[in-house]
Order: structure tokens, then C-alpha cells, then sequence
């Protein structure tokens, strides 16, 4: 079988192909009105037959639905009196002093909030039964509406799912219908509301492009990237829509984990910087998860990686305010028609324009060579800006760069700092096309001396897609404190949430000796409403843990009773056993030749290698390279900055080292 990791980006689609212990990457133009256009493009384009083929994908569609509100007409059904909980939340403002807030338009209109019975009580007793008169009243009023999805979300359906599930029945076929207790079967009627409202909001719309990329790729076996890092075949997607959100950016940080974990360094700050945005993690030998996530205004309770989002990358638009002063990003060129260089018809001044005139990115060496970057309308579009400030071109572009790395360093300090964690602690990984081009300077400003260019950094979403293991994360409340509760009752629980995912493996055929299962508990203080995740480790044993968990988080302690909400459990497959150091992984030996370049800022020549060739003349902290130079591969340029030493691994890898204070004055005198 020969596999294929493919990641849908806002400019590029990268594909890696793994076939008989060899690598090979691909880069085309997204498409993004038609995502599967591109893919169809890439495959065709290296030459593959789909019915030879085992893809992963980690698509966009239902985050950019999300973003850009174009989910279709769904009918919200609650329980009478409720029918208006995701319109009120949690009361939160978006400007806590704004005293005059712009009205906002909830989730779902007023005429599309449906109320009918079926109520439980807390502790899973029937409040008001669900009615034969409720249910033929509720499907004439879907059927007057004329809706596209339903999303049932009745109040403590986690105890029991029964009237949602026969509110689904009664409804017509064709709808697509989801129910919280399926979803989201978890404590907080709003939040449970809103995963399941956007399942059914976006999820047609993800049927309808699987469907699509399914019947252009007649006989391959395509399974999905999650938001949590596992992959689910493609036939369950539409049903667990809501978990696709962060599909792309899950494939770039488990890659990311996984190249790291090979090169020694575990403990990593994440940054990834692509056409349209950077995404920052934490990565501890895996990614983190989260329940917190959010997706533009809504808040999304099913498990993701923990990461911080910001628009900043290649193709973020440098302009100038009302005031003058220099703006960059967040909006952004994507690939239509891309930055000036690209030759496309763009005009506006971008990042990628910004390192073109400066000489940290060659113009024959974008993308192996594929596309010949436009140095003149870089210029023209750098030089516009320039006059508008009285500078230079290259004093222009070098603001560019540095407001563009201000906004990507103060995203780095949210996913560490502000979390408890000292940068200084980890090795910044950089991947996504325009990473390397920043990573230096971005250690730097949060006082870091290790950085890390992961081999195939400028398709490492693609790479991570392949060595994703297949999986599920299930999740359940269990109100509780956690002294009185017996370890083997807790056991029991996990055991028989563990089965479903077991299930669901076993029916895309893997087998079930093969499948791991992770069982973790959500806790928290009596009288709290905020959760953390931590793995069990038996009653006691995990109250000490959690202790020390919100110790080293908050700063405190309580002397409280500690309360275990919800039972979560990880179930995977084994993935596929991808062993760089024994792959054929490396840069092509088409950039592996070396020459000079003036460099903005730089007066003499700045020497120009590629990547292969380090790779097979640098391989220990003894004979490495000093900056300032650039080095190319074919998808990604790394400006290896004054003061800093690049040496490669035995994969591939760069490994960046900060040289001492005393030697980076030395090396600029």
C-alpha cells in the first residue's frame, strides 16, 4: 500500500507520498472555492493511481464554513423553555467595557429554535415525558421550516440519550440530524448545544466534499485527519463533523512531536507558519489537548489540540493605518492571487514580499525551482509602502518583518508564558513554508538558545497526517467527588467508554489486540466550574496529581474536596511505522549547491546553500555552519541569523544553536 498525507492549506496543498521506504513531497496552489480540485491536481501531478493508494487528509472545509458562516439552515430543538440557551451563553461581552456592544446575531434565529418535551432532571429522573403529540408536532414544524440539519440538545441527555435519539427517528431521513448525547455527551447544556448545533450546521456540507473527494479518487482508502490528532475513515467524517476543526493544524503538531521525539528534543514550542496564519503549541513528546478550544465566536467542548491562532504568515498584507503607522496581516493574499511575487495579479505589499527584497528567499529556489518568484513586483509592492513611510525599500520590508515576528512572539508568550511554562525550557520548532525565515529571530525575542527545522518542515502538516494514528477520543460525565468514589466503579466506566471506540476501530478493521486505550479524568475543586485533564493513576494518586497540576498552573492550592466532572478515553490503532532515519527523507539533491546573495542589512555576501548539502557535510555540533546564511530546500528557506550555528542530524533535521552574547558581538564587529 502506498500511503499519501495531504494537507489543505489557505495557499498551498502539500502532499507527502511514502512508498517502499521512500519519501517524496508536492506542493500545488490550494483552490480553495473546490479544495478537492487541488488535490486531484497533486495526485495526478506525481503520477499515482488512486486505487493504490492510502490517504490522509486534514481538510478545511469545516473550519473555514465555521469562520466565514455558511453552514446551512438547521433547526435547533430543545426542551421547553430552553429554546433560546445558545443565544443567551454565558452572558460573556467581547469588550468587557464597551458599554454600547453592536448587537450580535445568535447562532441560530429565533424562528429555527424549536422547544418539545422529553425533560430529565439532574440526577436522570423523567421532569416531562417526550410525546407521540410532541413528536408529530416537532416533525411538522421541522417539515414547515424546511431546514437542511436538526440539532437536538436536550437538557442531562449525558445521563440519557433516549428522547433525543427518538426525536431523530420521527424526523425524515433524509435531514441530517445530530443529538448531544452522540456528540457531546458531557456536562454544560450550552456548550454540549453549540458542538452539537455546529455538527449539524457544517456537517451536509462535510458530506457533500468527502463525497466529492471520495468519487475523484476511485478505490482509495481515505481517512481524515481530527482535531485531536487521530485519524477517523473518511465514511465516518460527516457524523463527527464538529471534530474536524483544527484538522490541518493537528497534522502539522503531531508531526512536529514526532520528528522531535526522534531528533532528542521532546519539550518543543511549536510555531507554524504557513500563506495565511501561524499556529503555536506546546508540545510535551506529544501535543497537548484541550476542551477549551474555540472556533471564531463559539466556544467547542470536543477534545483538540491546545494551540493559539493568529493571521499572520507569508501572504499577511502590510498597509497603513488611518495614523500612518504600519499594520501587518491579518489579512491576508491566500493563494488568489497570492503576494505580488507570485506573479498572479497580486499587488498588495506581503511578509513573502518583504523576505524576497531583502534576499533571505531566492527567487529561483521557490519551490524547487516550480515557481520563479517575481523579484520586480516585489519591489514595486514593497516600494509603494516604502514611500508612504519616507524609507527605503529594505528599512520598509525589515518593518515588515519585524511587526510580522512581534505578532508571532506575543502568540508564543500566550501558549507559554501565560500558561506557567518558561520558553526557555523547550526548543523552538519552526515548520510551515515561511517558518525558517523567522525562526531565529523569534528565539531571540523570547530568550531561547535552540531551535529546531524539522526535516521536511515545509510539509510537515502532510508528513504528520502519515504518522497519525487511527483513533477515537470519547468522552462521558461522571459527577462526582473523587474520594468517594470506588477506583474499580471508575474503572468500570472507562472500561465501557473505552468500548465504543474499540467498536468503531474494529469496524474500519483494525484489529482489536492491536488498540491501545488511554484513560484520563477531568477534575477540578467542589464549587469550580474550570477543569483540568489529567491521566488516571488510581483515586488517590490522581487527586495528588491534580493538586500539583493547579499548584504549578494558578499558583495556589485549596483545601477543598476535589470533584471528578467527565471520563475521558483515547483509543488508537498503530500508525503506520515511518522510520525517518531509514527513509530516503531528505531535501532533493536539486538545491544541494552553494553561491552568495546580498542580504538586506548585510554588506558583504551572505553565503547560499541547500539543505542536502549541509545535510551531508554538517552533521555534528563540531563542523557546523555560521550564520548569516540561507539555506534552501525545495519547500521551505531557512535565514539562519548573525550569532546563530545550524548543524543537521543524520535524518535531516536542523538543529540551530545561539552562540554566547561575547561571540554574536565579536561575529558583527
Amino acid at each position: 500500500m502506498t500511503w499519501l498525507g495531504i494537507d489543505t492549506g489557505g495557499t498551498f496543498t502539500d502532499f507527502v507520498l511514502w512508498r517502499e521506504g521512500v519519501l517524496r513531497v508536492h506542493k500545488v496552489l490550494s483552490t480553495p472555492r473546490a479544495p478537492e480540485e487541488a488535490i486531484f491536481q497533486g495526485i495526478a501531478e506525481l503520477g499515482l493511481d488512486p486505487a493504490e493508494l492510502r490517504i490522509v487528509h486534514g481538510s478545511t472545509v469545516a473550519t473555514n464554513a465555521v469562520l466565514e458562516g455558511k453552514g446551512v439552515r438547521t433547526a435547533y430543538v430543545a426542551n421547553r423553555g430552553l429554546g433560546d440557551v445558545l443565544t443567551i451563553g454565558r452572558q460573556a461581552r467581547r469588550d468587557l467595557y464597551d458599554l454600547q456592544p453592536a448587537p450580535r446575531q445568535p447562532p441560530v434565529p429565533d424562528a429555527l429554535c424549536l422547544e418539545t418535551g422529553g425533560r430529565l432532571a439532574a440526577d436522570g429522573a423523567w421532569v416531562e415525558p417526550l410525546t407521540d403529540d410532541d413528536l408529530r408536532s416537532l416533525a411538522a414544524e421541522v417539515a414547515r421550516l424546511g431546514v437542511e440539519a436538526v440539532a437536538v440538545n436536550l437538557l442531562f441527555s449525558y445521563r440519557d440519550g433516549r428522547a433525543e435519539r427518538a426525536i431523530a427517528a420521527a424526523l425524515p431521513a433524509e435531514l441530517f440530524v445530530s443529538c448531544s448525547a452522540d456528540v457531546l455527551p458531557v456536562v454544560g447544556e450550552y456548550e454540549r448545544g453549540i458542538a452539537t448545533w455546529v455538527n449539524a450546521w457544517i456537517g451536509p456540507l462535510v458530506a457533500r466534499y468527502i463525497e466529492r473527494l471520495c468519487k475523484g479518487l476511485p478505490g482509495g482508502r481515505v481517512s481524515v485527519m481530527q482535531s485531536s490528532g487521530e485519524a477517523v475513515a473518511a465514511a465516518q467524517t460527516a457524523r463527527q463533523a464538529v471534530r474536524l476543526l483544527l484538522s490541518g493544524p493537528a497534522g502539522g503538531l503531531v508531526g512536529a512531536g514526532y520528528v522531535g521525539r526522534g531528533a532528542g528534543c521532546e519539550r518543543l514550542l511549536s510555531f507554524d507558519m504557513g500563506g495565511t496564519s501561524t499556529d503555536v503549541a506546546l508540545i510535551e513528546g506529544e501535543p497537548r489537548l484541550t476542551q477549551a478550544g474555540r472556533i471564531g465566536e463559539y466556544p467547542v467542548m470536543v477534545p483538540m489540540v491546545d494551540m493559539h491562532t493568529i493571521g499572520a504568515g507569508g501572504g499577511s498584507i502590510a498597509r497603513l493605518d488611518d495614523a500612518g503607522a504600519l499594520l501587518v496581516g491579518p489579512e491576508s493574499a491566500g493563494a488568489d492571487p497570492g503576494p505580488a511575487c507570485y506573479g498572479r495579479g497580486g499587488t498588495e505589499p506581503t511578509v513573502t514580499d518583504a523576505n524576497l527584497v531583502l534576499g533571505r528567499l531566492r527567487p529561483e529556489a521557490f519551490l524547487g525551482g516550480r515557481l520563479t518568484l517575481d523579484v520586480g513586483a516585489a519591489h514595486a509592492a514593497i516600494g509603494r509602502l516604502a514611500a508612504a513611510l519616507g524609507l527605503d525599500s529594505d528599512a520598509a520590508a525589515r518593518g515588515v518583518i519585524a511587526i510580522a515576528n512581534e505578532h508571532m512572539a506575543r502568540a508564543l508568550r500566550v501558549i507559554s508564558v501565560q500558561r506557567g511554562s518558561d520558553p526557555r525550557d523547550y526548543t523552538l520548532a519552526c515548520f510551515g513554508g515561511a517558518g525558517g525565515l523567522h525562526v531565529c529571530a523569534l528565539a531571540e525575542a523570547l530568550g531561547m538558545n535552540r531551535a529546531l527545522v524539522p526535516v521536511q518542515a515545509g510539509v510537515l502538516s502532510a508528513l504528520g497526517m502519515l504518522v497519525a494514528p487511527p483513533g477515537r477520543v470519547l468522552s462521558r460525565t461522571s459527577l462526582g467527588d473523587l474520594a468517594s468514589r470506588d477506583d474499580a466503579e471508575i474503572l468500570a466506566e472507562l472500561a465501557a467508554l473505552a468500548e465504543e471506540g474499540v467498536a468503531a476501530l474494529e469496524a474500519e478493521g483494525h484489529p482489536r489486540d492491536a488498540l491501545k486505550c488511554e484513560y484520563r479524568l477531568d477534575l477540578r475543586y467542589r464549587g469550580q466550574s474550570a477543569t483540568l485533564d489529567l491521566p488516571w493513576q488510581g483515586g488517590v494518586a490522581t487527586a495528588a496529581a491534580f493538586h500539583e497540576r493547579h499548584t504549578a498552573r494558578y499558583g495556589h492550592r485549596l483545601d477543598l474536596p476535589v470533584e471528578l466532572v467527565n471520563l475521558r478515553v483515547r483509543v488508537t490503532a498503530p500508525p503506520l511505522a515511518l522510520d525517518l532515519a531509514g527513509c530516503d527523507a531528505r531535501p532533493p539533491a536539486a538545491l544541494s549547491g552553494s553561491g552568495t546573495a546580498q542580504v538586506g542589512g548585510h554588506d558583504g555576501p551572505v553565503p547560499v546553500l541547500g539543505r542536502a548539502a549541509l545535510a551531508r557535510s554538517r552533521d555534528s555540533r563540531d563542523n557546523c555552519l555560521q550564520g548569516p546564511a540561507v539555506i534552501l530546500d525545495d519547500y521551505a528557506t531557512t535565514w539562519l541569523e548573525v550569532g546563530w550555528a545550524a548543524w543537521s542530524d543524520p535524518v535531516g533535521n536542523l538543529h540551530l544553536e545561539r552562540a554566547d552574547d561575547d561571540s554574536i558581538a565579536a561575529s558583527k564587529a
